[in-house]
């Protein structure tokens, strides 16, 4: 059972083969020396290859080499399900942990809700009775949830209101449909 790949002779290459081979095993190349020679293939082609050579042998009464393409293919189908329940091993472990995740993430968005629910209580509940604090700005957007009263001192002082910015007058170059009078001014009935 030789593997398709040249191989270096060193040992972090070997190490990382070795430690590889479980999911590999799957769609890997084998060559696979027989009794009639060498079959090539991934496992499932191999293993069919020998399921195939020992109906034949078993056609022809040699049941010595039918019970021997038989014990070969029996190799690689170990070979093949000991790879795929290392597969499912390792995806059942991700999926755990994925849950996990998901899970820890749950816990830490109820957390927060419950956080923000009780904010707004704890506020009141620290808020001194002589409005000390005029200076805390008012809560954006004016939220809903909130149980404060907003009062004068905790909304914005308004801005002085400064005169609007005036138009300049429309050229009249055509003298089409427009006034000659300002464009703020109301035109006179006729």
């Amino acid at each position: 059972m030789k593997s398709s790949r040249s191989r270096s002779r060193s040992k972090s290459n070997r190490n990382r083969s070795n430690n590889n081979q479980g999911g590999n095993v799957v769609n890997r190349v084998f060559d696979s020396s027989g009794p009639e020679g060498k079959v090539r293939g991934t496992p499932q082609q191999i293993i069919e290859k020998y399921n195939q050579l020992a109906r034949d042998a078993q056609l022809s009464n040699d049941r010595v080499a039918a019970e021997n393409f038989q014990q070969h293919a029996e190799h690689y189908t170990r070979l093949l399900s000991e790879a795929q329940r290392e597969i499912d091993a390792r995806r059942e472990e991700q999926e755990r942990q994925n849950r996990e995740r998901q899970a820890e993430r749950d816990r830490e968005r109820a957390e927060r809700q419950e956080r923000e629910a009780s904010q707004p209580a704890e506020q009141q509940h620290h808020q001194p009775a002589n409005n000390q604090h005029q200076d805390a700005p008012a809560p954006a957007g004016g939220d809903q949830d909130s149980n404060l009263v907003e009062t004068p001192e905790s909304q914005p002082k308004p801005r002085p209101k400064r005169a609007p910015r005036r138009k300049p007058k429309p050229r009249n170059e055509g003298g089409e449909g427009q006034s000659s009078g300002g464009g703020d001014a109301p035109e006179a009935a006729e």
